[in-house]
């Protein structure tokens, strides 16, 4: 199987182990919820937790809960970064943005939801021992919260007040913005899997190097992307002074430090006790996505 047919078959399972939590109820917010989710995406975090957890040898289903409760704080995240008093984006994943369609009080509210939910999505799954489930509730906590991925997003906003001119500040915001949710699903898949310490530290790093890799990419592709692939509108962070590695390293700068992340991150996967082919050819994905 190839890499697009074999993320394609991940895909299909996470949107169906996604629909399957979401509630019955038809009020707004949770119809709010459910149109963001749907609204589908790569999926890349928990596609990457499952392949970690084929090249493991461990069942997916083991994962599964915890790929939908990562999902779910991606979306959410999604939702808040799009308000007017953030992002103020139209557009996501090809679609009008939640608060376009359900005003901004149901997006937030829709973004709460989803993020409390996934929590509680965690702490049920019954395939996993209650150990196990704790270590993942402390470590996405912390992945998504006040030192994670929260204040990535506040220092990402403070610098479109004031330009980030150090590269490794600009790398600190992408690692906690970006990086942290990524780092869970490297982590995830560890703690399900039961690895070495050092295979620990590996994932650990191996995720550092594809988080800045995705962000980079992704500010590539503000500056020269097609916005029919991407899904949203191209040129939005230099027209929101927003700091990014296209505006500190110029064009081809990112390129080449695009590349370097890249080939480290492909080391770090040597030494696994895994077949991680699979996991190269998605690294190798990564710097060539065109949305």
């Amino acid at each position: 199987m190839n890499l697009h047919a074999y993320m394609e078959q991940l895909k299909n399972e996470i949107d169906a182990a996604l629909m399957a939590h979401q509630y019955s109820s038809t009020h707004t917010v949770a119809e709010a919820m459910r149109y963001s989710l749907r609204n589908g995406g790569k999926r890349f975090r928990p596609v990457l937790l499952l392949m970690f957890l084929d090249a493991f040898g461990v069942e997916r289903k083991k994962g599964m809960a915890t790929a939908v409760a990562l999902e779910m704080i991606h979306t959410y995240s999604l939702i808040h970064d799009d308000l007017p008093a953030m992002d103020d984006d139209d557009m996501r994943r090809g679609h009008p943005t939640n608060h376009k369609v359900y005003g901004e009080a149901v997006a937030i509210l829709a973004g709460d939801g989803l993020l409390t939910d996934a929590f509680n999505v965690l702490v049920n799954d019954q395939s996993l021992d209650i150990d196990t489930r704790l270590k993942l509730v402390r470590l996405l906590s912390a992945a998504a919260g006040s030192c994670g991925m929260i204040e990535g997003q506040m220092l990402d906003m403070e610098a479109e007040v004031k330009p980030v001119e150090d590269l490794e500040k600009l790398k600190n915001i992408h690692q906690l913005k970006t990086g942290k949710l990524i780092e869970f699903a490297c982590l995830a898949a560890g703690f399900i899997a039961d690895p070495t310490d050092r295979q620990l530290h590996k994932l650990r790093w191996f995720s550092n190097h594809v988080g800045l890799a995705f962000q980079i990419q992704d500010d590539i592709l503000d500056v020269e992307g097609d916005a029919e692939k991407i899904g949203k509108t191209v040129g939005s962070d230099e027209a929101s002074g927003k700091s990014t590695y296209v505006s500190l390293l110029g064009l081809d700068g990112a390129k080449a430090m695009l590349e370097a992340e890249i080939n480290k991150a492909v080391a770090e996967l040597d030494g696994l006790p895994a077949d991680t082919e699979m996991l190269k050819e998605l690294t190798l994905y990564v710097a060539g996505r065109d949305s």
